[in-house]
């Protein structure tokens, strides 16, 4: 038995019958290769969802996992993933994750994960602390917003302290794109995942708990503690830049043109027509995060606090307080894609959809595919309701937002998301459609660095962030990488993509979240493997082993989403937008299109599957013991 690091309890929910039972969590053997977080969540999807069964079935799956280091005192353990079958491509495995409290309290509360089958008669949410479930009645936050439901379910409980996970009208709505938020700045963003859980009648989940998280060896455990910190904060100098933890801090310190030198001319502005934009843009979130009231919001056992409140000071908004999350792509998903630049409104917009529990990425799209269309005359007046939709014009695009989550007019059609509402609204439309595998994904603008697009084309949750950030975006010494891969040469782009993956899964399942691994870092990598092995007590635990345990979660991730339909021409499903060059910018004329079948079949016979199919051969899937 292990004898750290998990709770050793799965808390399992029949909504159905509003009834719970506690499941002991899997055997050693089985965690020691499947670890937690998306590994293990993958397994138990894989293992019991119904073959026929649809994203919004009842029986469908809805897991909450952590990982063994989430809730520890290493450096940004407060990772946790929702994985389920995929709403927003119908047939892959869907998984996102999230940061914040959660996934701590959940530990701390006497469970390792949970999960729920079934649908409730009725709204409720759950409430759980220090092993004690109960059900309440949601019919009086049905309809509220993310953060008016958190407000609402921490009153009714009468604690503040709760971390509470819930959904928005979007969520509520079954929309494409829809997600759940935690502790007002973090969301899982990916997949769908708020609708399953609307499919449910599952308003939220509230956790707090008093519980600690065991540890085999206390001693150890803190060495490993106290040097991954101070590795995370080392100057490290690479490829001409001067690198520490603080180097992701979104808003801190000059914000995104120091901390992300180049990242404007991959800002993903008016459905990506405009590569130029990208410095405006970027200009001006700088701009407003040195005017306005800035503070950094941290995450349990987080020294780097990558998360901002934003009290807006000037501009249409003023006022106004928006609770934002680490990461850039969600204010171009929300303002940045239909030209919008007033940062104030850029902070403001963000806010908007995170509070309608959306992932901006596949309404964003779709609001910006319409930008377009009236542009360019496929769409009227007459079409929109009265709308004039013109490049910049924020007002219009919450109007469409709102049509949107309410299905109405335009909005009913826009729902589709981006690539069936090209489909619908016909004509040239689908050329200017952006997204992959018909839905939103990571959103810069990724047609100057090929090792991330083929990440996002090749994730088996659908696309997303397990892919990671190539070297042709970031150098990572740790993975062999210690300066940026050649761009716009096809040679290496497989190989760096499996590579970058197999972090990424990894962290994604131990329970730290992707800052806190510390790219980029020399030896940063090597902390997780030599803090897994103190706190379970597999002290043998390597970094081989690590990356054996990716490889096996990326495989039968591949493998369940064969069983249910997905070929290689699903992996090139990749709008024409996304495959024309730019006509701007370092990535002036250049074009994956004509590598990528090659790619992608390179990347396939990289993890040891049939290149010509995808097919996990039989000596990997051996190997890998699956």
């Amino acid at each position: 038995m292990v004898r750290g690091g998990y709770k050793g309890k799965i808390l399992r929910v029949d909504l159905r019958k509003e009834k719970t039972w506690e499941e002991r969590i899997p055997s050693e053997e089985i965690l020691r290769k499947y670890i937690g977080g998306l590994g293990l969540g993958v397994k138990i999807l894989s293992d019991e969802l119904p073959d026929k069964a649809k994203p919004l079935d009842p029986e469908n799956l809805l897991i909450f996992m952590t990982g063994p280091l989430t809730g520890t005192t290493v450096p940004c353990s407060s990772d946790w993933t929702v994985v389920t079958l995929n709403h927003n491509t119908g047939y892959t495995v869907g998984a996102g994750h999230s940061h914040g409290f959660f996934g701590a309290y959940l530990k701390f509360a006497g469970f390792d994960g949970i999960v729920v089958q079934g649908a409730a008669k009725r709204p409720v949410y759950m409430y759980i602390r220090d092993g004690q479930v109960e059900f309440r009645d949601a019919s009086r936050i049905w309809g509220k917003d993310t953060h008016e439901t958190e407000d609402l379910v921490k009153d009714e409980i009468g604690d503040s302290r709760v971390s509470v996970a819930g959904i928005g009208p979007a969520g509520e709505n079954l929309h494409f794109g829809a997600c759940i938020e935690n502790d007002k700045h973090h969301t899982v963003a990916k997949a769908g995942v708020g609708a399953v859980m609307g499919s449910k009648n599952l308003k939220a989940v509230g956790v707090r708990g008093s519980q600690g998280v065991p540890i085999f060896n206390p001693k150890e455990f803190l060495s490993i503690t106290l040097d991954w910190r101070k590795k995370l904060f080392e100057k490290t100098k690479l490829s001409g830049r001067v690198l520490t933890a603080t180097h992701i801090q979104l808003l801190g310190k000059g914000g995104i043109t120091r901390n992300y030198p180049g990242i404007a001319d991959f800002i993903g502005g008016k459905n990506l027509t405009d590569v130029g934009f990208g410095r405006t843009y970027t200009n001006s979130v700088v701009q407003g995060a040195k005017e306005f009231k800035v503070a950094p919001v941290a995450c349990h056992s987080c020294p780097i606090a990558c998360c901002y409140r934003v009290e807006i000071t000037s501009g249409p908004h003023k006022g106004k307080v928006a609770t934002l999350g680490g990461g850039g792509e969600n204010m171009e998903g929300a303002a940045g894609i239909i030209g919008v630049l007033d940062p104030g409104t850029i902070f403001w917009m963000t806010d908007l959809y995170d509070r309608m529990g959306f992932d901006t990425a596949t309404p964003g799209l779709a609001i910006a595919l319409a930008y377009e269309c009236y542009e360019k005359g496929l769409l009227t007046k007459k079409d929109t309701g009265g709308l004039e939709l013109r490049w910049g014009d924020s007002d219009a695009a919450v109007v469409l937002l709102n049509k949107l989550i309410k299905r109405e007019g335009i909005g009913k059609i826009l729902a589709e998301g981006p690539k069936k509402a090209a489909e619908l609204i016909g004509g040239d439309a689908p050329k200017f459609a952006v997204h992959i595998k018909g839905t939103g994904y990571n959103l810069h603008d990724w047609r100057g660095k090929w090792s991330i697009m083929l990440g996002q084309v090749t994730a088996g949750a659908g696309p997303c962030w397990q892919s990671g950030q190539g070297p042709d975006y970031r150098p990572d010494p740790d993975l062999g990488y210690y300066d940026y891969l050649e761009p716009f040469k096809k040679e290496g782009v497989a190989q760096a993509t499996r590579k970058v993956q197999l972090r990424a899964i990894w962290e994604d399942s131990i329970g730290i979240c992707f800052f806190g691994g510390g790219r980029g870092i020399p030896k940063a990598l090597e902390f997780g493997p030599r803090a897994l092995g103190a706190l379970t007590g597999w002290e043998d635990f390597a970094l081989e082993e690590a990356f054996q345990v990716a490889e096996r979660v990326i495989t039968l991730e591949r493998l369940f989403n064969m069983k249910r339909g997905l070929t290689i021409e699903n992996d090139l499903e990749i709008s024409p937008r996304l495959l024309e060059p730019p006509d701007a910018g370092p990535a002036k004329g250049k074009t994956i299109a004509p590598f990528l079948r090659g790619l992608v079949k390179e990347y396939y016979g990289s993890m040891g599957w049939d290149r010509e199919t995808g097919r996990p051969l039989d000596e990997t899937i051996k190997k890998l013991g699956l």
